[in-house]
């Protein structure tokens, strides 16, 4: 009854073995070590980094958008020559002196 299990057992490592290559020992694990390495330079680090850069470029966004000082661009309108003086002639009149004017 011994033999029966050592056998199953022994037939279970050779699957898992097969599956993983066929290879036993340190070549086996040294190979697992490249594949596990390379995984995790070309998918799991790119995708971490991207996480963090989404998250920090919405925390600038929430961060600027909730600054009450910060700094606005405001164009001042030009000011109309004639009624601050600087050109002479005959100054704009609103419509309302206009209209009481001509009665």
């Amino acid at each position: 009854m011994a033999t029966g299990w050592k056998k199953s057992l022994g037939n279970i490592r050779s699957a898992v073995g097969n599956a993983m290559g066929g290879l036993r020992g340190g070549s086996n694990l040294a190979s697992w070590v490249v594949a596990g390495t390379l995984a995790y330079f070309l998918w799991i680090k790119p995708s971490q980094e991207l996480k963090r850069e989404q998250e920090v470029l919405e925390r600038a966004a929430i961060a600027a958008a909730s600054d009450r000082y910060r700094y606005v661009e405001k164009v001042k309108p030009v000011p109309d020559l004639q009624e601050t003086g600087l050109i002479y002639g005959n100054k704009t009149k609103s419509n309302n002196n206009n209209n009481n004017t001509e009665k």
